[in-house]
């Protein structure tokens, strides 16, 4: 058997939609798990997603669906976990197949709660899977362009170079262009923190601020999330790239994103409760904001977009109030 082998996709949002597309260009068939029968049996009637993506059709015979999380664990070589990051734990717990000789590829961008552990660090401390079969998946990516096929461009962070070539090459076509990184903790708290500060955009939106000031909210925090990246996992990396900076701009400015839509609300007025009860899909940055607060106590970083974000949604306090207390510590 040739890597990657047997893919498996888990989860059955948008984002796990898009990537299953994706691997079909390439896979001549995926396993795919999903957690609820109803939707598996309207996903095989209607030939679509019933919920998320429907646009996007598939031949229903190349893929063998399941709500058996062992049996497509069992059965799959290469996993690709696409689940919201707060109900991680709580679909592993499943579990009672190993995964320490899977090859497991984390779509996941955001954080696990309580343990505050990026994905990759999760993964390894509980379910002993080795560094060199684990990748992440980063990038400037919405699922809904890819849906619609314009050109995108992902980052596939892994230490074993040759493995997440051929991960690209998995996911990779006319309109998907893949690249390699080592960089795998950078591009995972990277992928965390641009879930904060979009919400932060999305605040400031609400609130009537305009693009001049969005540019330098964003110019900002690329500053701030570099000294983060630095202090975590220093390594030599160049800040700007797709993987880090595209990642950001995207999700601060994208209509797509669902943590500028939350910080949107928020700014407006919205309670967190109404917001999140109002969002048909998890905004991770909510969840990223609180675990990246408590890292950085151990760190001591000069995060003051954080902290504002931190400041509204959990202390409550007045996103006018702290917005504007914010502005006057750019420049």
């Amino acid at each position: 058997m040739s890597f990657p082998g047997r893919v498996a996709i888990l989860g059955g949002g948008t984002w796990a939609t898009a990537i299953a597309k994706l691997v079909l260009y390439n896979a001549e068939s995926i396993n795919w798990y999903m957690r609820r029968r109803d939707r598996i049996d309207d996903f095989k009637r209607l030939g679509h997603n019933p919920v998320y993506l429907s646009s996007v059709k598939f031949d229903i015979s190349r893929i063998n669906f399941t709500t058996n999380l062992n049996k497509v664990v069992k059965e799959s070589d290469t996993l690709i976990l696409v689940t919201p990051s707060p109900y991680l734990k709580q679909h592993l717990k499943k579990l009672k197949e190993p995964l320490d000789e899977k090859f497991v590829v984390s779509a996941i961008k955001g954080i696990v709660p309580d343990e505050n552990m990026i994905v990759t660090d999760y993964l390894k401390k509980f379910y002993n899977i080795p560094d060199s079969n684990l990748a992440v998946i980063g990038g400037p990516c919405h699922a809904e362009e890819v849906a619609l096929e314009r050109l995108s461009y992902l980052t596939i962070g892994c230490p074993d170079t040759l493995k997440a070539k051929k991960i690209t090459e998995l996911l990779g076509n006319h309109f998907l262009k893949a690249s390699t990184s080592k960089d795998v903790e950078g591009i995972e708290y990277g992928s965390v923190l641009k879930n904060v500060y979009a919400i932060a955009a999305g605040i400031c939106y609400g609130l009537k601020y305009g693009d001049n000031f969005q540019a330098v909210l964003i110019s900002n925090a690329i500053q701030e999330l570099d000294r983060f990246l630095k202090a975590v996992h220093p390594m030599r990396r160049n800040i700007c790239e797709s993987a880090y900076l595209g990642d950001l701009l995207v999700t601060a400015y994208s209509r797509f994103s669902r943590n500028h839509t939350f910080g949107t609300m928020i700014g407006k007025g919205y309670s967190v409760k109404t917001a999140q009860i109002e969002m048909e899909m998890v905004a991770e940055g909510y969840y990223g904001t609180k675990c990246i607060k408590e890292i950085n106590e151990q760190y001591h970083v000069d995060m003051p977009i954080l902290d504002t974000v931190y400041n509204i949604l959990y202390n409550k306090m007045s996103s006018f109030a702290e917005i504007k207390r914010l502005t006057e510590t750019f420049r």
